[in-house]
């Protein structure tokens, strides 16, 4: 499947993004989808996770209550919603898609396929 992260820019603290991320090529609830992030000099590390049917849903502690994932099957289309952003937020963004739900969705092996990246600033 391929990815195309949109959505990302500039804000200031307390704004909000919608990221959005268009699978192609593979049918897309075949997939459990995630988005991840990674900041300069950092590891790529997990945000988000949505199974199948997007009736499961995981959080990093950091984002847990002001980030919300979800997709759309009709349109092929994964969002993160973003709300009170914080400087800390600052990243590239990465949409991944998966095999495995629950547990697994947390870790970056589990998925075989990434888009792009796209770059929110969080200005303080």
């Amino acid at each position: 499947v391929q990815l195309q992260a949109s959505g990302g820019g500039l804000v200031q603290a307390g704004g909000s993004l919608r990221l959005s991320c268009a699978a192609s090529g593979r049918t897309f609830n075949n997939y459990v989808m995630g988005w991840f992030r990674q900041a300069p000099g950092k590891e790529r590390e997990f945000v988000a996770s949505i199974s199948w049917s997007g009736g499961t849903t995981y959080y990093a502690d950091s984002v847990k209550g002001r980030f919300t994932i979800s997709r759309d099957n009709a349109k092929n289309t994964m969002f993160l919603q973003m709300n009170s952003l914080k400087p800390e937020d600052t990243a590239v963004y990465y949409c991944a898609a998966g095999v495995s739900g629950g547990i697994a969705s947390l870790r970056r092996s589990n998925y075989g396929s990434w888009g792009q990246g796209t770059q929110v600033t969080v200005s303080s």
